[in-house]
């Protein structure tokens, strides 16, 4: 085992490999999946949005909160254990969603489907790939984190087709089996084995000896309530959560915001740039990123990049079509980057034990917070116009509000800063 790390392929690249894989499956059921859901139960059953909507709320709320306590159930159950039961309850969830028959059915659906996907999630791929890696842990993570683009890119249209040619239950059935096959795979032949089982340490050194690098913080364990009062904490949970409730509240909304100067078709495809723009920023930045590079401030950078991408939206008045694009370029060019960089700059500001709690804590608030920006934005959006403005005024005060929230996220991560 010893010489695997001297003369082949680093193991913690396998595990990439698996976490790639296990992003795509959670992030492709449990957040790209609830919108398809939602407009298949509508046409089912005829429910009203509100209700759906609010269900799609809780699947994401149950989810923040078993985030929180990940690193509980990993400690107690281990990786694999928790993977494939999470996976297990994932697909019942879905399943139930697809077969309920009156709405609180459907609440209670939520309750297995949000606890499910994120043991598949953002936390949980950190939580995975860490172990393996110190110096190389921003290339892994943006590796590892592409899945979840990826998984957008596969499923979405994937259960609008299926649900359209096999019906919403069968659908659900045939890639919820793929699903578990899959990922107790993965947890059985991947994710059972450890660094210090197979005599390696972080990056691929041999265990015992000094390693390749070491990120120090200079501060101690933060137990219990202590981590609570922590300046770094509270700003980097503050900054997390408000640029994803800004990219999250966008997201929902850009498609129908460019459709009438792009087309439904060209507006489609622009959504898909996004994705290819939030790959590649990504994966720049994991693998340009100097080791001691000011972490925080590359989310800074990042949030201005968005921000720069909210202005261009305003400046476009929903008809200048160049700078819609350019809007879209720069939105996707820091997309991924507001789940892949905070976990990084809770490597580099809390002690090794910490870490995993740490990321567990603050996805979890991300989680809880963007649950209610698609329909938070949809007010803005909505009563804009009646407060004397057109159509036009609509997108630019909803972009405005974005680029003032993208400008809170960059001033909590610069408040963290020594």
């Amino acid at each position: 085992m010893v010489t695997q790390a001297r003369e082949g392929t680093f193991y913690g690249w396998r595990v990439v490999g698996g976490a790639f894989v296990l992003a795509v499956f959670g992030l492709g059921f449990g957040f790209y999946g609830p919108p398809v859901f939602l407009q298949a139960i509508r046409e089912a059953k005829g429910w009203p949005l509100a209700v759906v909507s609010t269900a799609v709320t809780v699947h994401f709320l149950i989810g923040s909160i078993v985030t929180a306590n990940l690193p509980i159930l990993y400690r107690r159950f281990g990786i694999p254990t928790v993977t494939k039961t999470g996976a297990l309850a994932l697909a019942i969830g879905v399943f139930a969603w697809a077969t309920a028959i009156t709405p609180w059915q459907l609440f209670a659906a939520t309750l297995l489907s949000g606890a499910g996907w994120v043991t598949m999630g953002v936390a949980a791929v950190n939580a995975i790939v860490s172990p393996w890696f110190v110096r190389d842990r921003p290339a892994a993570l943006a590796m590892a984190y592409n899945g979840a683009n990826v998984g957008g890119i596969i499923f979405s249209p994937l259960w609008a087709t299926a649900i359209g040619l096999l019906g919403f239950p069968i659908a659900v059935a045939a890639i919820s089996l793929i699903m578990i096959l899959v990922m107790w795979a993965l947890a059985d032949l991947v994710f059972s084995r450890s660094p210090e089982q197979m005599g390696l340490a972080p990056d691929g050194a041999v265990a015992g000896e000094p390693p390749r690098s070491r990120l120090v913080t200079g501060r101690g364990p933060l137990p219990g309530s202590l981590l609570w009062r922590d300046p770094k904490f509270l700003t980097l949970s503050a900054g997390m959560a408000l640029g994803l409730f800004a990219q999250i509240g966008m997201t929902a909304h850009l498609f129908s915001l460019l459709s009438p100067a792009l087309g439904a078709t060209q507006a489609g495809l622009a959504m898909g740039l996004v994705t290819v723009m939030a790959i590649a920023g990504r994966t720049l930045l994991g693998w340009a990123m100097p080791a001691r590079a000011d972490r925080r401030l590359m989310a800074c950078a990042s949030y201005e990049v968005q921000a720069t991408g909210s202005i261009s939206f305003i400046v476009a008045a929903g008809t200048n079509i160049p700078l819609l694009l350019c809007g879209v370029v720069l939105f996707g060019l820091g997309f991924g980057n507001g789940t892949f960089l905070p976990p990084l700059i809770a490597q580099t500001e809390f002690v090794g034990e910490d870490v995993q709690r740490v990321v567990a804590l603050i996805v979890a608030i991300s989680q809880a917070a963007y649950s209610f920006a698609p329909a938070i934005f949809g007010l803005i959006r909505e009563f804009t116009p009646a407060a004397g403005g057109s159509a036009p005024s609509a997108a630019a005060s909803f972009y405005v509000v974005a680029a003032l929230i993208q400008g809170l996220a960059i001033f909590a991560f610069l408040a963290g800063r020594r």
